[in-house]
């Protein structure tokens, strides 16, 4: 077993290698070899797969721009594009793409909206249809066959669903939690299956984007404090128990709290997923760098074990957002004196 591994991992760095030289080789000969790094992490107009040779292989996607003078407009990703050099920088109708991969007016006075379908939205429509197939089959088997045990993606789904519901919901919301159970359940396929996805060669780093962690984390606060009873707001605005001078500095501590769960949210699970991606492609970057074929046997073994252990951690951070959305909802719900 390790000699076939070793095998193939000597195979896969003579791969790299070749690419890399071909790339190198039509890429501008002071470009940083590990600048492919943060294009990965950055959201993009175009979804790039990979470099063989002189071709490269993209995806353009749709650039809309809204103004008021022309309305809505449509290009493709390929007209800001420099065929010579595949870089962005060509001017289109007054607009261009900048090597920040901004939409950009020439003429600076210009307003518009961008409403591009960039790789990260594309990315966020690939989760939804996954999610959603997995989901809507499961739930037409049951439909199906009520009577009968689950099989096929219903006897994948059943378990994961019982589990959000009566190890994640059930114990950290009580009484109420049918109530919030779809949308934990959406939160958990959601970042789970964006995880996972993300891992994929060429994939887009979408959990790993900060405003998609953000939204998410979000609409767990608007959750949370929209269904807040007068025991959750009474704790906030007025703490029991607490002597009058000290709710000075309890109650701003208190709203300062409402604020830092969402931040919590937001960072920890932009950082795991996005420092996963970093330490995998720096791995791979070393390659590129030292052009070593000793150095590409040991980078592809590192990179095979980062990747086992970020599929774990894919999981983890799906169940650790979802735990702590529950446990928010949970504390915001729960009636004065019962257990939650």
């Amino acid at each position: 077993m390790v000699r076939k591994f070793t095998r193939l991992s000597i195979l896969l760095s003579v791969i790299l290698l070749t690419f890399s030289a071909a790339a190198m080789a039509a890429s501008d000969g002071d470009e940083d070899k590990t600048s492919f790094i943060m294009h990965h992490v950055k959201d993009s107009h175009e979804w790039h797969f990979a470099t063989i040779g002189h071709t490269h292989v993209t995806l353009s996607l749709p650039v809309i721009i809204y103004s008021s003078d022309r309305g809505i407009e449509f290009y493709s990703s390929s007209s800001f594009v420099d065929p010579e050099t595949h870089h962005f920088g060509v001017e289109h109708n007054g607009y261009y793409i900048d090597d920040h991969d901004k939409l950009k007016a020439v003429d600076e006075s210009r307003f518009f909206i961008d409403l591009s379908i960039t790789k990260n939205v594309a990315m966020l429509f690939l989760i939804l249809a996954v999610t959603l197939f997995f989901t809507l089959s499961a739930s037409g088997y049951y439909k199906k066959h009520p009577n009968k045990a689950p099989r096929g993606i219903a006897s994948f789904i059943e378990p994961i669903v019982l589990f959000v519901r009566d190890e994640i919901a059930k114990p950290n919301i009580g009484p109420k939690y049918k109530k919030f159970t779809p949308y934990l359940l959406t939160l958990f396929f959601f970042i789970w299956v964006g995880n996972l996805l993300g891992l994929m060669p060429g994939a887009a780093n979408l959990t790993g984007n900060i405003a998609v962690t953000f939204s998410l984390a979000i609409i767990t606060f608007f959750i949370t404090n929209f269904n807040g009873n007068k025991d959750y707001w009474k704790h906030v605005v007025a703490t029991p128990g607490v002597p009058l001078p000290l709710l000075l500095v309890i109650v701003p501590v208190e709203i300062i709290g409402l604020f830092t769960k969402p931040f919590a949210l937001t960072v920890r699970l932009f950082v795991a997923i996005t420092a996963g991606h970093i330490v995998i492609l720096s791995f791979i970057g070393l390659i590129f760098v030292f052009e070593s074929y000793a150095v590409g046997v040991a980078s592809t073994f590192m990179v095979v074990f980062i990747n086992v252990i970020e599929l774990l951690v894919a999981t983890i951070q799906a169940y650790v957002f979802t735990l702590f959305s529950a446990m928010y909802i949970g504390s915001a719900v729960a009636e004065h004196g019962h257990e939650h």
